[in-house]
């Protein structure tokens, strides 16, 4: 490992993804990672260029970047995600830290994020900010996110199950805007947006035996948090008894993604 990391102040304010598998995210969730390579493309990353990875998972896609030449760093709130990204990648650099505050003291050419933007929901403005920051001025960001209507099916069979055991309505860890409002918020804080794309992407839950259900245990852990045990488990059948009229298909279950995609420049 270099001494890029010396050069990183982060801070760790995500403890909910603390508790992610990395075992799961790599197994029955690895299209999380299989399907950010046209987002790889779009960077373009070129060699010598130094990227940063902001969420980088276990590092799948910053070993991508690396294999095209750049100089990668890869951030994630995750230690246990860390902890496995510097297993398996021992020649590249990864450090555990909070999308919202980071600080760089040389700048970077490009920042890339996949899937992850949508968990950093404390304050998407700072995350932003913190990015633009990190950027050279001309600076690439480069991004896939959740987008208005991600998993709207299964957001909608979560609240019906906890109403039906009236239960509270539970605190969802995500932020999923539209085009317009995350256009507004990156103008507003000095980028120039020069694509940007919102799109459906059904996305077969091929390794997920027990459906919907499975999906919430790794993506909604801390909605599970503070329940009665004795309740846990009939509260996801009825889960996956709400979700399946519109995502088990005869082929097995779907996920209801919509994506928001955007490469934008530091002015």
């Amino acid at each position: 490992m270099s001494d890029e990391c010396e050069l990183i102040v982060l801070r760790y304010d995500t403890p909910s993804l603390e508790r992610w598998s990395s075992r799961a995210y790599d197994g029955s969730f690895g299209y999380v990672s299989a399907q950010g390579a046209p987002l790889v493309d779009l960077l373009d990353p070129r060699p010598g260029e130094r990227v940063l990875d902001l969420g980088c998972g276990t590092g799948v896609q910053t070993a991508q970047l690396a294999s095209r030449g750049a100089r990668v760093l890869g951030i994630d709130g995750s230690p246990a995600m860390i902890e496995k990204a510097l297993a398996q990648y021992p020649g590249l650099d990864f450090i555990v830290g909070d999308g919202h505050d980071f600080t760089v003291a040389q700048a970077y050419d490009a920042v890339f994020s996949n899937a992850a933007l949508h968990w950093m929901s404390r304050d998407p403005g700072a995350v932003i900010a913190s990015v633009r920051e990190a950027l050279t001025p001309g600076g690439r960001f480069v991004a896939e996110m959740g987008g208005a209507g991600n998993c709207a099916e299964l957001t909608a069979a979560m609240l019906t199950a906890w109403r039906e055991y009236g239960l509270r309505e539970p605190d969802l860890p995500w932020y999923f805007p539209t085009p317009a409002e995350y256009a507004r918020r990156l103008e507003r804080e000095g980028f120039v947006v020069r694509l940007l794309e919102y799109f459906d992407r059904p996305t077969p839950l091929d390794e997920c035996p027990g459906g919907a259900a499975d999906w919430v245990r790794m993506f909604a852990s801390s909605v599970l948090e503070g329940l009665p045990p004795d309740i846990v488990e009939p509260l996801l059948r009825r889960v996956n008894e709400l979700a399946a009229p519109a995502l088990r298909r005869e082929t097995g279950w779907m996920a209801d993604y919509v994506r928001l995609r955007f490469a934008a420049v530091r002015r």
